[in-house]
């Protein structure tokens, strides 16, 4: 009877547990499957102004994957705060290993999205389907209201092998459409004079910055229309043929704010090509007008095409020889660029750049930064020169071939010394051996 009764009890007790587990692992699991729910109605259920700040920091591909979720993360994803700043990236994939934005998505965008555009760029490769592709979109902006517009070419020729007529329609639709442009970079394209007053008519009191260099169809007079009616610009960049007198003239009058920032492309064409000079008045009036501007100018030239400049006193702040430059136009540089800031030399010869290093750093009291690439100068010159600037050179950029040796320095003792002199460690830049 007792083990009767003991076993049946045991039965019993053992049943009763047994029943007791799978109902804590059903409410443990009901527990759970509500704390799912609960977390994903909480998710639903964000604000969209919260969505719109997690949405803004995820790429454009995660955002739309995000977008299938639900219906409000879609709704979300479609929020016109969202398509304000956008990048068209155009490139056929044979040619290029860049990635290309969907067509669907591009659809989407113009459908959906043309009026919330404003700060918009096209990146293309060098194939003209991509250029086409990119005016193909321009032209159906018209909707849109552009405040900042970039035309990127990651190789040329691009937009220059369009025919000149189809660009200038797709640009002009921008133009006439958005009232308050304020930075247009638009190099190496077809652009010309007629565009450039269609873009003044419609946008002359809100333009700041324009950069439009390598552009053959826009003349003198064109950038002079640019210069006479935006008096609000304040950056402007261009190519050497398009600057003039009459432009520095116009840019300096008491309309015009000061500009901020002027860039110039000295590039030659072809070998011999003449090149005008800019007078010393010009110059002096836009230093009177605008006294902390920055002139960068960027030189591309044989060295017999150097004749017309840093004959007379310029204002340039940010010097670049892309090519082989001579000692004589290195030594006018010293003499004549008083503001010299930041002076970068790619090659120069066999000749030793001493006295023209030395004279650079007496005459250029606000250079801060030099680079020198397939030059000679002497380590005792260069130590020189290294005392005279002090600690205000904060970039130093010597290739180690540069520095040829004599009876004071070595290059294994010059870095000790120039380190002194600049109040921290450095070292000549070394050519990778790879």
């Amino acid at each position: 009877m007792k083990r009767g009764l003991q076993g049946n009890e045991q039965e019993d007790g053992g049943g009763t547990s047994g029943g007791c587990q799978k109902t804590l692992k059903r409410s443990r699991k009901q527990r759970r499957e509500k704390d799912l729910e609960d977390e994903e109605a909480r998710w639903e259920c964000l604000p969209q102004e919260i969505l719109l700040h997690v949405f803004q920091y995820l790429p454009l591909l995660d955002r739309a994957f995000a977008s299938q979720v639900c219906r409000g993360w879609n709704e979300a994803f479609h929020m016109p705060e969202l398509w304000r700043c956008f990048e068209f990236e155009l490139n056929q994939p044979a040619s290029s290993y860049l990635k290309a934005t969907h067509p669907d998505l591009i659809k989407q965008i113009i459908k959906r999205h043309s009026d919330h555009l404003q700060y918009v760029s096209f990146k293309v490769d060098s194939s003209r389907e991509s250029a086409e592709a990119a005016c193909d979109i321009l032209s159906q902006l018209v909707n849109c209201s552009l405040k900042t517009l970039g035309l990127i070419s990651t190789a040329r020729p691009s937009f220059m092998e369009m025919p000149k007529s189809h660009f200038i329609s797709a640009l002009t639709v921008v133009f006439v459409n958005s009232k308050s442009l304020s930075s247009l970079k638009i190099d190496d394209t077809p652009v010309d004079d007629p565009s450039l007053k269609v873009l003044v008519a419609n946008n002359s009191d809100t333009l700041k910055l324009l950069k439009m260099s390598s552009c053959p169809h826009v003349s003198p007079a064109g950038i002079l229309c640019v210069a006479d009616q935006c008096h609000g610009l304040r950056e402007l960049a261009l190519n050497y043929h398009l600057l003039s007198d009459e432009l520095l003239i116009a840019l300096s009058s008491e309309k015009h704010v000061r500009l901020e920032h002027l860039r110039i492309d000295v590039v030659s064409e072809n070998p011999g090509q003449q090149f005008h000079t800019i007078k010393k008045s010009s110059w002096d009036a836009m230093k009177r007008h605008s006294p902390k501007f920055n002139l960068v100018m960027y030189f591309y030239l044989y060295e017999d095409e150097f004749g017309p400049f840093f004959r007379d006193e310029i204002p340039v702040t940010h010097l670049y020889f892309g090519r082989s430059v001579s000692k004589d136009v290195l030594g006018r540089v010293g003499l004549n660029c008083p503001r010299l800031v930041e002076l970068v030399v790619c090659a120069n010869g066999l000749r030793p750049l001493d006295e023209e290093l030395i004279r650079i750093a007496q005459r250029c009291t606000q250079l801060s930064a030099i680079g020198l690439g397939e030059c000679e100068v002497s380590c005792s010159a260069f130590v020189e020169f290294v005392k005279m600037c002090g600690d205000r050179l904060t970039q130093l950029s010597i290739m180690e071939e540069v520095l040829v040796p004599d009876h004071r320095y070595g290059l294994d003792d010059i870095h000790w010394e120039v380190s002194k002199h600049l109040g921290r460690v450095w070292f000549p830049d070394m050519m990778p051996t790879w």
